[in-house]
C-alpha cells in the first residue's frame, strides 16, 4: 500500500511537471514573438524611407527610359513625316512648274496662229556672260531651222534678233543691247523712229521729231522696214518724254513690253 501511494505521488508530480514546462514554452514562445514582432517593426520605421527612395529612383529611371524610347520613336516618325511633306512639297512645285510652262508655251503657239507664220518654240539656256552684253542663248540651231537675222519674240512682243545660229544651240541679241536697232512707228500717230538699246532694261527712241505729239503710255510698234521684224509687233510703250529747246528731236525713254530679265521660252518665227 505504501508503494502506491508513492508511486501515485510521483505521477502527480510528473504531470506537475510536464504542465509547468508547457506553460513555461509557452510563456518564452508568446515573448519571442513579440519581441520579434517589435524588431520587425522597428527595422521597417527605419528601412521604410531607403525603400520608397529606391522605389521611387527604380520607378523614375525606368519612367525615363521609357520616355526615351518614346521620344526615339516619335523623332522617327517626325523624320519620314517630314520626307514625306517634302515630296509632296517637290511634286506641287513640279506640276505648278509644268502648269506654268504649258500656259507659256500655248501662249506662244496661239501668237503663232495669229500671225500665220511657221515659228520655232526654243527654251532660254543661258545668258550673257557680262552686264554690257544682253545676250541670251536658246536651245535650237540651223537643224531647226534657225538663221541668222531672225525676229525673236514672245506673246508679250519683240525680244530681239538671232546674231548667230549654231547647229543646237543659237544667240540672240536683246532689243536692251546698245548694238540693236528696230525700226518702229507710234501705234496711233504713226509717226516712225528707231528703238536702240540703253542697257538697263529699257530702250531710247531715237530720230522723233520735237513736233510730233508723244505721251508716256504711248504704244510702239515694229514698222516691218529692215526685213526682220514683221510689221505690227509690240515693241514697248513710252516711259519718259523729253522735248529739246535746241535740236530736232525728242528723247525717248521705252520700256520693252516683254520682261526680258525673265526670259524662259521665246518664239523664232521663220520667214
Amino acid at each position: 500500500m505504501p508503494n502506491k501511494g508513492i508511486k501515485s505521488k510521483n505521477k502527480i508530480i510528473i504531470v506537475f511537471a510536464i504542465l509547468l514546462f508547457s506553460l513555461a514554452l509557452m510563456t518564452l514562445s508568446a515573448k519571442q514573438e513579440k519581441g520579434t514582432h517589435f524588431l520587425d517593426s522597428m527595422v521597417g520605421v527605419i528601412l521604410s524611407p531607403f525603400q520608397n527612395f529606391f522605389t521611387q529612383t527604380i520607378q523614375s529611371i525606368s519612367d525615363g527610359i521609357n520616355h526615351y524610347f518614346f521620344l526615339v520613336d516619335v523623332a522617327r516618325e517626325n523624320d519620314q513625316l517630314n520626307l514625306e511633306v517634302q515630296r509632296l512639297i517637290n511634286e506641287k512645285n513640279k506640276l505648278i512648274e509644268r502648269i506654268a510652262s504649258q500656259k507659256r508655251l500655248a501662249k506662244l503657239m496661239a501668237y503663232e496662229d495669229d500671225w500665220e507664220k511657221k515659228a520655232v518654240v526654243a527654251s532660254v539656256i543661258g545668258k550673257g556672260a557680262t552686264q554690257w552684253s544682253k545676250v541670251i542663248i536658246i536651245n535650237k540651231g540651223t537643224q531647226d531651222g534657225i538663221r541668222d537675222h531672225l525676229a525673236v519674240v514672245t506673246d508679250a512682243g519683240v525680244i530681239g534678233q538671232i546674231i548667230h545660229a549654231g547647229l543646237n544651240t543659237s544667240k540672240v541679241l536683246l532689243i536692251i543691247d546698245g548694238r540693236s536697232a528696230v525700226d518702229a512707228l507710234f501705234q496711233n500717230s504713226r509717226i516712225s523712229g528707231v528703238v536702240v538699246g540703253a542697257g538697263d532694261d529699257e530702250c531710247h527712241l531715237k530720230f522723233v521729231p520735237n513736233t510730233a505729239d508723244v505721251k508716256v503710255g504711248d504704244q510702239v510698234l515694229s514698222s516691218g522696214l529692215g526685213g526682220i521684224f514683221p510689221k505690227g509687233l509690240i515693241i514697248g510703250k513710252v516711259s519718259q518724254v523729253t522735248k529739246k529747246k535746241q535740236g530736232l528731236f525728242q528723247d525717248i525713254t521705252l520700256v520693252p513690253s516683254s520682261d526680258l530679265s525673265r526670259l524662259e521660252e521665246v518664239l523664232v518665227l521663220l520667214s
